[in-house]
This record gives structure tokens, sequence and C-alpha cells, in this order.
């Protein structure tokens, strides 16, 4: 359940359609997550974006999950997601991906899997829930 600080995005038109909405977050996987451009989520989520299951606990705006992608650069700066599947359906795109990255405290190869589920309204991204598997030695 969100915090006091949290408020649920309005919903609107996402203003994309299905295909659309699949291309985006596809899109968005490869830059913000494989090509390490962090700035991308400024573009791509709304000013009151929420993070319901964000690691830190729900977080709010654009610049929270820029913030915790870095984080996530460093602590694993080969780190690399492939979508498995997508689905897309009234104003939610939901994936399923895989993620494998050399752990830097480690030295080991990883690999962890994820259900993204993303909710867009004015061709931005405003709300994800996720759940994400610990991270497993490969």
């Amino acid at each position: 359940m969100p915090d006091q600080t949290a408020v649920v995005p309005a919903q609107a038109d996402p203003g994309l359609s299905l295909e659309e909405m699949k291309t985006f977050v596809r899109t968005h996987f490869e830059d913000f997550v494989n090509r390490k451009t962090s700035e991308v989520a400024l573009k791509n989520f709304s000013d009151d974006f929420l993070d319901h299951d964000e690691p830190g606990g729900v977080a709010v705006g654009a610049w929270a999950a820029k913030t915790m992608m870095e984080g996530a650069y460093r602590k694993w700066p080969d780190l690399h997601v492939t979508v498995e599947d997508i689905l897309a359906e009234g104003d939610k795109v939901m994936v399923r991906n895989t993620w494998h990255a050399i752990d830097q405290a480690s030295g080991r190869k990883i690999e962890f899997h994820g259900f993204v589920l993303w909710r867009f309204a004015h061709k931005k991204i405003v709300e994800r829930w996720a759940t994400i598997t610990p991270p497993q030695p490969v």
C-alpha cells in the first residue's frame, strides 16, 4: 500500500495504441537498462510516476527511478534485460523478462527473472508494479 506521500496518478487515455505501448516499453528497457541511459526516465515517466515496487519501497517521480537505476548500473555494470513476453490491454503493458549481470561484489554471473506491469496515461508511464526473483548464480 502506498505511503501517505504517494498519490496514484489519475486515469487518462494512454495516448498510444496497444502496439505503440508495447514498442514504448521494449524501447524503454533497451535504453534504460541495456544502454544505461538513466536520463530516459525523465522523458518516459510522468512527473507523478508511482513505482509501487521500488527496491527501497514506494517511490514517486521520474528522478527516483533515474537514481535507482544509476545504483543498479554501479552494482551490475553489465546488467542486461531480455523481454521474453509482452502483452498489452487497455492502458497497461505486462512484461516477463530475464536479467543477467556479473555481481561486482562476488564477481559471479547472476540471473533473475521478473514480471513488470506498466500503466500509461498521456503517452507516458505513470505507474509500475514489479515482481522480481532474487538474483541466482549461473
